[in-house]
């Protein structure tokens, strides 16, 4: 009897022990080195798994079912994407973690990744911190204060239970006909570079012993995946026409466009995003010597690479005209993770019957999925997948709103002040009888903001979000005495017939986002023209310029007593009137030339054919007033 209940005890013994070897999976122990977690949990996994962990999908198809059964390996949210209209902070966290939940809820349970176009603020979500945009944080030339908006916006975004963010924008944009010109922080390469300092602030700081390349995202709940962008050329293409092609050799290319992609990857960035541009008539998408041969190979780069909004559609001339091709094409070339967003199945099909053929190989599958698992072991996806509620009161907080103003301030540029040397008119005395405030950019929050807030291609009105108008920081910076009268676009005999001091005129373009904002003639919108004749024939004026790229100005500039470019502030237009009426001085240095006609385009500093209306660099300065 003793010998059979040894006997006994040792099969239970062994059992548990099977049991206990079997719970126990390296992918899932966070002391386990990294690489020993990705070939551990690659070991685990079938063709259609690491299929899935190469696609993206947009959220409306997204289900808890969608992600379990296809094995999807990320989501994202395009522009103007939202669970709800004025969704709040728990109403996204609630919807990416049912998604998660689904993820998580299969065979292997790897997360998700959900990714959002993050690009000047978390701009897709209500109440949430709208920066500038990257068109005016050039003109700060402030590395420091790009890493402190990195940091804000990383804590919004993870406010709303979302871990990645598809910013910075790193484009150098060398022609304003382009309509993402905004999204670029200057013409030059070299300011380009330095903020790049916007990754650590979304990223966290590298680790002293980082290996060159290897992504990096500090653990916690305040960080995010960052994304350079567009690899490469986006900002050099003929005539500034969205999508099109970059002729230049190959030494420019590498002078002008790489060089920022050299200090992303030297700062951890964890993935890159493909460009719909061509190089000299080849489809980036499509290009393997530049995604795998420069950027994985000789650039050493450890992250993963994903595709723009059906960028391998794009690939063929109409897109999707020949899928197969496509999918062949891009993923050969070196990319890791395709935003389809919505044709999944048609990719995932094309995809394994690709790999069964032997016309993709097993090897370049491996080579996509240990990257994507690299980040999302890296930034702690696997041990935090679900998000919560804790900094749901940061989303569009008092902090970062002062951050926001802060470089509002230190993103005008004052291109004129006074007709008559020694005769400023800014700063402007806050205490007047009466003064004008014109043009339909004064009170028009969507048009300050921009593209790319809360709709794709931006929107008009003060009900969008949550922010301060110019007019109404200009009303609560003059001295209650002091009368403001706002008329969108008065006629000459309204501005001299009511006894003004002076007016402050707020013109612009209206908002606009990628290829709907390719512009041949770059002028400001009717009636901004008008406005400024009507206004500035009779008065003193100040016209502010609301826009994202310099735009047609040499008509109007003789009558205009003070000149400033605003470019796109964002939600804080207090940042604007803190400078007009003198509580901090004009600082800001042109980061882009500005010309006096479009027929000089492009036309870039160190051209020969240099002849702008105010050069790269110019900024008048005053002095604090108050």
């Amino acid at each position: 009897m003793g010998v059979d209940r040894l006997r006994m005890f040792l099969v239970v013994v062994c059992l548990w022990a099977a049991v206990a070897e079997a719970e126990y999976l390296k992918y899932k122990d966070p002391k386990q080195p990294l690489n020993v977690r990705i070939k551990d949990l690659m070991g685990r996994m079938t063709l259609d798994e690491k299929i899935g962990q190469m696609v993206q999908i947009e959220r409306k198809l997204a289900s808890p079912d969608v992600l379990k059964n296809s094995f999807i390996g990320s989501v994202l949210s395009g522009g103007g994407s939202v669970p709800a209209p004025k969704a709040s902070a728990e109403d996204w966290v609630n919807m990416v973690n049912a998604l998660q939940k689904g993820s998580l809820s299969t065979r292997l349970g790897i997360p998700m990744i959900y990714g959002i176009d993050a690009v000047h603020g978390h701009n897709n979500v209500y109440k949430a911190t709208i920066f500038p945009h990257n068109v005016g944080l050039g003109v700060t030339r402030d590395p420091e204060l790009l890493r402190r908006i990195g940091a804000a916006t990383a804590v919004e975004v993870r406010a709303t239970g979302i871990p990645y963010a598809f910013a910075p924008c790193i484009a150098v944009c060398r022609d304003p006909r382009w309509g993402r010109c905004y999204e670029s922080y200057s013409e030059d390469h070299k300011i380009v570079q330095s903020l790049t300092e916007i990754i650590p602030g979304l990223q966290g700081d590298l680790p002293t012993n980082s290996r060159k390349g290897v992504p990096f995202v500090a653990a916690g709940k305040t960080k995010v995946a960052g994304c350079a962008k567009h690899f490469v050329g986006d900002g050099g293409t003929m005539r500034g026409i969205d999508e099109n092609n970059t002729v230049i050799d190959y030494k420019q290319l590498l002078s002008i466009h790489m060089p920022a992609y050299l200090d992303s990857i030297r700062k951890g960035v964890a993935t890159v995003m493909v460009s719909y541009s061509s190089w000299n008539g080849k489809k980036m998408h499509a290009n393997h010597d530049l995604v795998t041969g420069f950027l994985k190979n000789t650039l050493k780069f450890r992250g993963f690479v994903i595709s723009d909004w059906q960028g391998i559609d794009r690939i063929t001339d109409p897109p999707h005209s020949n899928y197969t091709y496509s999918v062949q094409a891009g993923v050969l070339a070196g990319i890791d993770m395709i935003m389809l967003p919505e044709n999944f199945q048609e990719f995932i099909d094309s995809l394994k019957s690709q790999v069964k053929s032997n016309i993709i190989p097993m090897s370049r599958i491996d080579d996509a999925v240990r990257r994507i698992l690299r980040v999302k072991f890296v930034m702690g996806l696997f041990e935090n997948p679900i998000a919560d509620l804790s900094l749901a009161n940061q989303l569009g907080s008092q902090e970062h709103r002062e951050i926001a103003r802060e470089a509002v301030r230190k993103s005008l540029v004052l291109l004129k002040n006074g007709k008559v040397a020694n005769q400023p008119l800014l700063p402007l005395p806050k205490k007047a009888s009466k003064i004008l405030v014109a043009g339909i950019h004064a009170n028009n929050l969507g048009y300050q903001c921009g593209g790319w807030t809360i709709e794709w291609q931006g929107a008009t009105g003060n009900d969008l979000t949550v922010g301060t108008t110019i007019l109404a920081a200009i009303k609560k910076t003059v001295d209650p005495s002091t009368q403001v009268v706002y008329n969108e676009n008065p006629d000459s005999n309204f501005v001299k017939s009511n006894g003004f001091s002076h007016a402050i005129v707020v013109v612009g373009e209206v908002p606009y986002a990628e290829i709907s904002g390719d512009s041949t003639n770059l002028t400001i919108v009717d009636p901004g023209p008008s406005t400024i004749q009507n206004v500035c024939g009779a008065l003193k004026c100040v016209v502010v310029v609301v826009s994202g790229r310099p735009v047609v100005m040499e008509p109007y500039v003789a009558k205009i007593d003070a000149l400033v470019a605003a470019w796109l502030p964002g939600t804080e237009g207090q940042g604007v009137a803190d400078a007009l009426f003198g509580d901090y001085g004009f600082t800001g240095k042109l980061a882009r030339t500005w010309f006096k006609s479009v027929d000089q385009l492009p036309m870039n500093v160190g051209d020969p054919h240099y002849d702008p209306l105010f050069p790269f660099g110019f900024g008048l300065t005053t002095s604090p007033k108050h």
